[in-house]
């Protein structure tokens, strides 16, 4: 299955297609832009707060998002395959987001943007810090993770192209370019695989099938512990975060019965029948 995809860009803001023509140049000058987000790490295991406002956050080990991990590793890959010659990670959060950042710069990416805040951010709120980001850094592509494990929202990168006019691609599961300036894009849908094709700038978001993410080695770690992050907030980038959501209470989720052995499949239709009345 093969779509194409076109969109214009925004107005009021330039940002040169990659066409034929000027492929070999887009590729000289191509910047990549990840977003990356601190969470919980995936191997903790989830407490709820005794007043159920929330999960616990205090003394948690907390990590990059699974999925902003692979957005970082598929935009080295691009990087080291010469399509792209600069990476610049972003992340929203407080000043301990910056750890994640570091990650990311250990991984391969060139600068990080940290914006800030130590308010509550929601999908739309990030969506409209990146794209003030992206009027002042004017990347080829942004890269995402496709959802966050900790909201699950899977929101972010489709209201970015939304923004910003641009065509987009999410659940992506292989990225390339063409020398006449499209980027394809494999993802898995409902029905099988499907294929899209689209100018840049573009926006991306990244499935788990998109890559493996590499390990940061040592000497990559002490470097990006000397880079520098260059810092911004909200208020600089002209957006203002107002909650238009509020969470009224977190609980966990009831405990798993065990389950029970029958006899026979009559039993166990009895059971499904009368017990858990799942049958007619």
């Amino acid at each position: 299955m093969l779509r194409q995809a076109m969109l214009r860009p925004t107005v009021g803001t330039s940002f040169s297609r990659c066409t034929s023509n000027g492929m070999r140049e887009c590729r000289r000058n191509m910047r990549i832009m990840v977003g990356v987000k601190r969470v919980i790490d995936y191997a903790v295991k989830i407490r709820v707060k005794p007043d159920g406002s929330g999960v616990e956050t205090n003394n948690v080990k907390m990590s990059m998002n699974p999925f902003d991990e692979i957005a970082v590793e598929e935009a080295v890959r691009l990087k080291e395959k010469k399509v792209a010659t600069e990476i610049v990670a972003v992340t929203v959060g407080p000043t301990a987001a910056q750890e994640q950042l570091r990650t990311a710069l250990a991984m391969g990416a060139d600068r990080a943007v940290h914006i800030v805040t130590d308010e509550p951010t929601l999908p739309l709120h990030v969506a409209k810090l990146f794209k003030a980001v992206i009027g002042q850094e004017e990347p080829q592509m942004v890269i995402l993770g496709k959802q966050a494990i900790d909201d699950d929202c899977n929101q972010t990168g489709q209201m970015l192209a939304a923004l910003m006019e641009w065509p987009q691609a999410v659940f992506a599961s292989e990225i390339s370019t063409t020398d006449s300036g499209e980027l394809t894009v494999k993802r898995e849908i409902d029905t099988g695989m499907q294929t899209l094709k689209m100018q840049l700038p573009a926006v991306v978001t990244a499935d788990l099938r998109l890559n493996e993410p590499r390990y940061a080695t040592l000497p990559n770690i002490m470097k990006a512990k000397k880079k520098k992050i260059a810092k911004t907030t909200p208020a600089d980038l002209g957006v203002e975060i107002t909650p238009h959501l509020t969470i009224k209470s977190v609980a966990d989720p009831p405990t798993r019965q065990a389950g029970i052995k029958v006899e026979s499949i009559d039993d166990l239709i009895d059971k499904l029948r009368n017990e858990a009345k799942v049958l007619a």
